[in-house]
């Protein structure tokens, strides 16, 4: 369990620069915000190479870092969508 300490800032990270992107709907109202959430996500994307590196060692620890924050860019545009689509009301006819 103490492995994985890095995969919260890494995913909150993946948040940050999704919410500070122009096409998300998760947060319209935050579009003001962009350069705080991107700072933010610099930050917590150091922190999460940090703490791996503490784990895993040098390119282990990059690697699994970098490729936890991928994970989360990759997967929040898809639920997004998803969540908009439940949300949506179908009219078929």
């Amino acid at each position: 369990m103490k492995s994985v300490v890095y995969l919260l800032p890494a995913l909150v990270a993946s948040l940050a620069f999704y919410l500070a992107c122009a096409h998300q709907r998760f947060a319209p109202g935050l579009s003001a915000r962009k350069r705080s959430l991107r700072a933010i996500a610099w930050l917590c994307t150091f922190l999460a190479i940090l703490l791996a590196y503490a784990q895993l060692g040098v390119w282990a620890g990059v690697f699994a870092a970098l490729t936890a924050l991928m994970m989360g860019l990759v997967a929040l545009p898809y639920l997004d969508a998803w969540w908009h689509a439940r949300q949506e009301k179908r009219h078929v006819g």
